[in-house]
């Protein structure tokens, strides 16, 4: 197992990104200290992962699509996130000072900010709501330029951390097919499926079928979701995978190409090419 220290993004003081990402094959661990004066925000995106404590003696579950927020004033919390291949997870900290700043005028709504909480431990899990994992993907598989880049997760975490904290009250702005909880597992269903079989997918009306859904319904759902169409989305998955298959440089480029359902290698190379904008012959030599 392999382990590693993140840096992370601070986008601005007292509030930092963590972007734990595994593209490897075997699992990872991903440590930082963190000191008690900091909140910590976990969103688990994809595969479960872990929260170990204590040097490892004590061990949280985060399952896929679910988030973990973690604060305990009287004792550092040092982050040690274990990941399975490919397992995805988006990590906020947050000053408790840098929190209050934004919900002072409002800190009803947050009640372990409130004079009685303040200095008592506290940890929430949740589900991941349609909004935020359409903000989630978003940090993800941002293409913005480079000296954007900043000002671009800065707003898309505000916008993150609005929808998180929102009262159950005012979600009444979210789409009603995906306030049943229901709706949102079949739509979850639908990515599970289309990657499973990436090569050979279902058309999207046997999707639809598979899962129990109206195709309107999948097609407004997994573009509220996961903020794409179902096979953009599979697009840019395939090649994403196809680029890691070329990082290892154990397979030729025809291998991947028929991994990822390409009849020809030709069409793949082209479908790489409008991705990455060079070949995968030209991307392998560049690694």
């Amino acid at each position: 197992m392999t382990k590693y220290n993140v840096q992370g993004t601070e986008i601005e003081p007292g509030f930092i990104l963590l972007l734990n990402l595994n593209d490897t094959p075997e699992l990872v661990r991903c440590a930082k200290e963190i000191d008690c004066s900091y909140i910590q925000i976990h969103f688990s995106l994809q595969h479960n992962s872990k929260l170990y404590f204590n040097q490892g003696r004590y061990a949280i579950d985060v399952p896929e699509s679910k988030s973990m927020l973690l604060y305990n004033p009287v004792q550092d919390l040092p982050m040690d996130i274990e990941l399975v291949p490919q397992g995805k997870m988006v990590t906020i900290l947050i000053s408790i000072e840098k929190l209050h700043t934004f919900f002072t005028p409002e800190a009803g709504i947050i009640h372990f900010l409130s004079e009685e909480n303040k200095s008592k431990k506290y940890y929430a899990d949740k589900s991941i709501s349609p909004g935020e994992s359409i903000v989630l993907s978003q940090i993800i598989s941002h293409k913005v330029q480079a000296t954007m880049e900043k000002l671009y997760l800065k707003a898309k975490i505000y916008e993150l951390l609005s929808i998180y904290f929102q009262p159950q009250d005012d979600a009444s702005n979210n789409c009603p097919f995906l306030q049943q909880e229901e709706n949102v597992e079949k739509i979850r269903r639908a990515k599970a499926i289309i990657i499973e079989r990436m090569a050979e997918p279902p058309t999207l009306q046997a999707l639809a079928e598979e899962i129990g859904l109206p195709t309107h319904y999948l097609k407004d759902g997994f573009k509220q979701i996961y903020g794409d169409t179902v096979f953009n989305f599979l697009w840019e998955y395939k090649m994403e995978y196809a680029r890691r298959k070329l990082d290892t440089k154990k397979y030729n480029v025809s291998e991947v190409a028929y991994e990822i359902g390409y009849s020809t290698p030709s069409h793949f190379i082209a479908a790489f090419k409008k991705k990455f904008l060079v070949t995968p012959k030209k991307y392998m030599g560049k690694i």
